[in-house]
C-alpha cells in the first residue's frame, strides 16, 4: 500500500511537473513581481530539487557520458569561467542558475514524449495569456492607472524616483489605447515578453489543433487569445519571428510532401533560393523594413547597448569577461554598464554578442556548435517519417515539428534580446538538443532509451 502511495505521488509530480516548471520559465517577471526574489528563488530551488529526484529515479534512462558533447562542453565552460572571471561570485551564481535549468530540461528529457512537451505547454501558456487578458481588464477597468510591481527589484526605491521611468510599470494601462499606440505587458510586466509568449501560443494551440480533434473551438478560441495578445504586445522584434516561423512551418510542408529523393532535392534548391532572395531584400530594404515595424535606425537604442558590450568584449576577447547569464546589478561593471531611459539594463540585447562578451570566443564557437546541431536535428525530426522496423515509414507526427518551430522563435529572438541564454530560452535549448539526439539513435550508451512517442 504504502508503494502504491509512492508510484501514485511520483505519477502526479510528473503530471504537474512540467506546466509548473515551463510556467516558473517563461513567467519568471510576473513571479518575481508577485511574491518577490526571495520567494522566486525558493521555487527555483524547489524545482530544482525535483528535477534531481527524477533524475535519480530514472537514472537508467540516462548517462550523462550520452549527453550530447556541444551541451557538457558548455556547461563546463560556463563553471570554469569562475576562474579568470572578474565577478566570481555572480558567475557562480549564474552557472548554477544554467546548470539547474539545464536539470530541469534534462529530466523533462527523461519523462516526456513530445506529444506531452506539447500538453505540458499549452497549459502553462494558457495560463500565461489568459491571466494577462484579466489582469489588464482589472488595471484597465478597476485601477484605471499605471500600477507597479506589487516587491520592487533589488535596490530600485519607488518612492526616489520621479518620474517613475515608464519602463519600471508592471502594466501601463493601456489595454484601451491600442489603437493609438499602447501595448500591453500582460503579468510579464514587459511587452516584448508578452509578445514571445503569444507567438509561443499560436505555435502550440495550432498543432494542439492539427494533432486532436477534440474541443476544436475551445482550442480556436486559445488561438485568438494568442493573436490578440501578439497584435496587443506588437514587438518588432517578434512580428518578424512570427514571419519567419510561418515560412520554416511551410517549408516543413513542402519538404514532407516530397517524398522522392529528386522531389526533394529540387524542393531544397527552391528553399535556398528563396533564402537567398530574402536575404538580398532584407539588405537592400532594411531602412523601409525597421520603419514598417516602427523601429529606427538605432533598433530602439540598441545599437548603443551593442558597441558598448562589444568594447568590453574586446578587451577579453578569447575567454570573456566570465559566465553570469542575467547581468547581476550588484557587481561591477554591470552596475554602470548601460542605462537607457533611467532604467538599468541587465543584458545586451543580443544573445550571441552576451556569449562572446561572458565567454569570449571559446565560448561562442561552443555555443554556436550547441545550436547548430540542435537546430539541424529538430529540422530532421521535422521533415523525416518515423521509421518503422518492417512496415516502412510511418506517419508524420505533428507535434514533431514543435523543436524546430520554437528554435526558430529563439533564434530570431537572440538577435535583439538574450533570452536565449536564460530560463525558457536556456531550458528549450537543452530539451531540444539532449531529445533529437536520443531520438535518433537506439539508446544512450549504457542505458535505456527515452520514452518516444
Amino acid at each position: 500500500m504504502e508503494r502504491r502511495s509512492v508510484r501514485v505521488g511520483y505519477g502526479v509530480i510528473r503530471l504537474a511537473f512540467p506546466v509548473i516548471l515551463l510556467f516558473t520559465l517563461i513567467a519568471g517577471d510576473a513571479l518575481r513581481y508577485t511574491i518577490g526574489w526571495a520567494g522566486w528563488a525558493v521555487l527555483v530551488v524547489a524545482l530544482a530539487l525535483v528535477s534531481i529526484v527524477i533524475l535519480v529515479r530514472e537514472k537508467a534512462s540516462w548517462r550523462l557520458a550520452g549527453l550530447p558533447y556541444p551541451l557538457l562542453t558548455f556547461l563546463v565552460l560556463t563553471a570554469v569561467s569562475i576562474f579568470w572571471s572578474y565577478y566570481p561570485g555572480a558567475t557562480a551564481l549564474g552557472s548554477a542558475t544554467t546548470i539547474a535549468t539545464a536539470a530541469g530540461a534534462l529530466a523533462i528529457a527523461v519523462v516526456c514524449t513530445w506529444g506531452e512537451v506539447l500538453r505540458a505547454l499549452a497549459w502553462a501558456l494558457r495560463a500565461i495569456l489568459g491571466l494577462s487578458i484579466l489582469f489588464e481588464l482589472y488595471v484597465s477597468l478597476i485601477v484605471r492607472s499605471p500600477i507597479l510591481p506589487l516587491v520592487p527589484e533589488p535596490g530600485i526605491d519607488y518612492s526616489a524616483l520621479f518620474p517613475v521611468p515608464p519602463m519600471l510599470y508592471w502594466s501601463r494601462n493601456e489595454l484601451f489605447h491600442i489603437f493609438t499606440g499602447g501595448k500591453i505587458q500582460g503579468i510579464l510586466g514587459n511587452s516584448v515578453l508578452l509578445s514571445f509568449a503569444a507567438l509561443l501560443g499560436l505555435i502550440v494551440f495550432t498543432l494542439e489543433l492539427l494533432r486532436s480533434r477534440n474541443r476544436p473551438v475551445q482550442t480556436a478560441l486559445w488561438i485568438g487569445i494568442a493573436a490578440f495578445c501578439l497584435a496587443a504586445s506588437r514587438s518588432a522584434t517578434i512580428i518578424a519571428a512570427t514571419v519567419v516561423v510561418i515560412l520554416i512551418a511551410l517549408a516543413v510542408a513542402l519538404v514532407r510532401r516530397a517524398r522522392s529523393a529528386r522531389t526533394r532535392a529540387i524542393t531544397y534548391g527552391g528553399l535556398a533560393a528563396v533564402i537567398v532572395l530574402v536575404a538580398v531584400l532584407v539588405s537592400v530594404f532594411n531602412r523601409q523594413i525597421l520603419a514598417l515595424l516602427g523601429k529606427s535606425e538605432d533598433l530602439t537604442g540598441r545599437v548603443d547597448i551593442w558597441a558598448t558590450v562589444a568594447n568590453l568584449a574586446s578587451q577579453r576577447p578569447i575567454l570573456g569577461w566570465g559566465w553570469v547569464s542575467y547581468w547581476v546589478p550588484w557587481a561591477a561593471p554591470f552596475d554602470t554598464l548601460v542605462t537607457r531611459n533611467g532604467v538599468r539594463q541587465l543584458h545586451a540585447h543580443n544573445a550571441w554578442l552576451d556569449v562572446w562578451f561572458q565567454l569570449g570566443v571559446i565560448g561562442l564557437v561552443v555555443f554556436g556548435a550547441l545550436v547548430l546541431t540542435a537546430v539541424v536535428r529538430s529540422w530532421w525530426l521535422a521533415v523525416d517519417a518515423p521509421q518503422r522496423q518492417a512496415a516502412g515509414p510511418g506517419p508524420y507526427r505533428v507535434e514533431t515539428v514543435l523543436p524546430i518551430l520554437v528554435l526558430t522563435a529563439l533564434l530570431v529572438q537572440s538577435v535583439a534580446e538574450s533570452r536565449l541564454l536564460v530560463e525558457f530560452g536556456m531550458f528549450f535549448l537543452v530539451l531540444v538538443s539532449v531529445k533529437t539526439k536520443v531520438g535518433a539513435r537506439a539508446a544512450i550508451p549504457g542505458s535505456t532509451p527515452f520514452r518516444e512517442e
